[in-house]
């Protein structure tokens, strides 16, 4: 095996691992350990961690070493809205080059997806949902469009795993199943309407309120306080 296929093949490994949420957010990727893991180089490594912090998979910080990326709550808007733009504006693509073979393929993926979601397996759920938006996408036969979705929803992996999207609704069956009806009706409008509230109803469902409020420092302490007695004023 090539270094260049060598390291392609540890990229995936790792990619696909994020993805899929059994790296959580802030899991730590020591380099000695993944050399040994793949048996090569900290310096082929250290590529590897380069090329996934340039996609914002991995953070990377001077002398403490790379982690599993925890999006901030900036990230997470932006990551969604993004998503908005480009699933969208690729629908009517999407639905000019479906054919009955690919809409069935999206249905599989759906019930698989529907049948993680019962059993209560939110890292495959969350996985399967991001499997269904790309297998939609790829649908547009444009591979650019495709690469940079696939960025997106592994971002979106994380962050659904760091605000905690309860289950249920970190995509829901019966949305994805609506889209793919009006994908099969050739209905243009009505695919791209439900696609975008989709989206708008995953974000909602992450937990950002707590994340993004400044604790009121004055407002404890003085609870605090006034519960043990140790008024200060």
């Amino acid at each position: 095996m090539s270094g260049r296929t060598r390291d392609e093949a540890i990229y995936e490994n790792l990619h696909t691992a994020i993805f899929e949420v059994q790296l959580p957010p802030g899991t730590r990727l020591p380099e000695d350990d993944l050399a040994e893991t793949f048996g090569v180089s900290r310096t082929g490594i250290r590529k590897v961690l380069q090329r996934l912090a340039h996609e914002r998979l991995v953070e990377i910080v001077p002398n403490k070493g790379a982690s599993v990326a925890q999006p901030s709550v900036k990230e997470a808007r932006e990551v969604f809205a993004a998503r908005r733009m480009i699933e969208c504006a690729a629908l009517p693509q999407v639905i000019a080059h479906a054919r009955a073979a690919q809409i069935k393929a999206l249905g599989e993926i759906m019930e698989k997806e529907d049948a993680a979601q019962l059993a209560g397996d939110r890292q495959a759920a969350i996985r399967l949902s991001g499997e269904f938006h790309l297998a939609l996408i790829r649908i547009a036969d444009n591979d650019t469009l495709s690469h940079f979705l696939r960025e997106l929803v592994t971002r979106s992996s994380l962050i659904i795993a760091t605000y905690g999207a309860p289950i249920a609704v970190s995509c829901r069956h019966s949305e994805h199943e609506q889209i793919l009806d009006l994908i099969g009706q050739r209905d243009v409008a009505a695919a791209v309407q439900w696609m975008e509230q989709h989206l708008l109803e995953v974000e909602r469902s992450c937990s950002f309120a707590s994340a993004e409020a400044e604790p009121d420092l004055k407002a404890i302490l003085g609870n605090i306080a006034k519960r043990r007695g140790t008024g200060l004023a």
